[in-house]
């Protein structure tokens, strides 16, 4: 009885093994390296400043200048979305202000 439990227990980790063999095989994390745009250009111009301090932190001036034209409420949800989904560093109360900056900014183009 001994030896076909040492025996069943010794297939059972064989075939662990060999499962957690082919789940180490099919899993691979790999770093990711990302080169943010370099750039020292700020906004100039009526609610330059709540771009200038709450969208220069992950975009450059020149990212955000190349952009298609969104309507205000477009707008709007990009920059709540940036709030939300990618937790930037955005104060709430300077939203109406850089969505009112982002317009002028896409009419001036």
């Amino acid at each position: 009885m001994f030896r076909q439990a040492i025996s069943i227990g010794l297939i059972i980790v064989a075939a662990l093994m060999a499962v957690s063999a082919q789940a180490q095989d099919k899993l691979v994390l790999k770093s990711v390296n990302v080169d943010l745009p370099f750039g020292d250009r700020m906004f100039q111009g009526p609610g330059s400043e709540a771009l200038n301090n709450n969208c220069l932190a992950c975009h450059s001036a020149g990212m955000v200048l190349t952009q298609s034209v969104l309507s205000k409420e477009q707008w709007h949800a990009e920059v709540e979305k940036m709030l939300t989904a990618y937790k930037a560093p955005i104060d709430p109360k300077d939203i109406d202000a850089i969505v009112n900056s982002l317009m002028g900014v896409q009419q001036a183009k």
